[in-house]
């Protein structure tokens, strides 16, 4: 009997599993895992293409035409517009999806271009202020009711409103103002940027240069 007692200063005798054959175990059964057809080892070689950290080389169309930038994949839609493309109408104030200075369409729809990266843009049709002209009804809409004061939001208010008049030719002042609820103008020219929609709307009706 005294040989077959248990020494209780060596702790609780050991049942089951010891961490040491634990890990002996996982260690077994990670290395025939990774010789699985199939395996997530596999999968990983199979699954989508990682691009990065560095620059690589992407395509966007903007305002019709085709512009290859060489970008690292973490760059926004807008800084690769301002800094690799020259095309500064869109403005970079909050860079965090806010105000809606940096408003541009893709695929016609308003986007904030800092909350998108500039990869995930390829294939998309991009317009920026750029794109409209001087002679758009919404520019000269805004110059007419006075629409702006520092002009910092303008190019941002400008495309918004332009999209939002396309698609409600018929638009009240109230339809403008609950619209373009994602755009900010600091200097508070609200009053004059709703009057010139509606404005600009009825000319837009039928065609962009009607």
């Amino acid at each position: 009997m005294d040989g077959q007692k248990h020494d209780r200063r060596a702790g609780p005798p050991r049942r089951g599993f010891t961490r040491r054959a634990f890990l002996k175990g996982s260690g077994a059964v990670a290395a025939a895992t990774a010789l699985v057809p199939g395996s997530r080892a596999e999968a990983q070689e199979t699954g989508p293409k990682i691009y990065g950290p560095g620059p690589v080389p992407i395509r966007l169309r903007v305002n019709g035409e085709d512009r290859e930038v060489k970008v690292e994949p973490r760059v926004t839609l807008l800084d690769a517009l301002r800094n690799h493309l020259n095309l500064t109408g869109a403005k970079k104030v909050c860079d965090r999806g806010t105000c809606g200075a940096c408003t541009v369409l893709v695929d016609g729809a308003p986007t904030y271009a800092c909350s998108m990266l500039a990869i995930d843009a390829q294939g998309r049709e991009i317009e920026t202020v750029e794109a409209l002209g001087p002679d758009h009804p919404m520019v000269q809409a805004f110059v007419e009711h006075d629409a702006l004061q520092c002009g910092f939001c303008t190019p941002g208010f400008v495309v918004a409103c332009t999209a939002f008049a396309l698609r409600n030719p018929n638009c009240t002042v109230e339809d403008v103002n609950r619209a373009l609820g994602g755009n900010i103008c600091r200097c508070g020219t609200y009053a004059g940027i709703r009057e010139a929609v509606v404005e600009a709307a009825r000319k837009l009706k039928g065609g962009a240069n009607a």
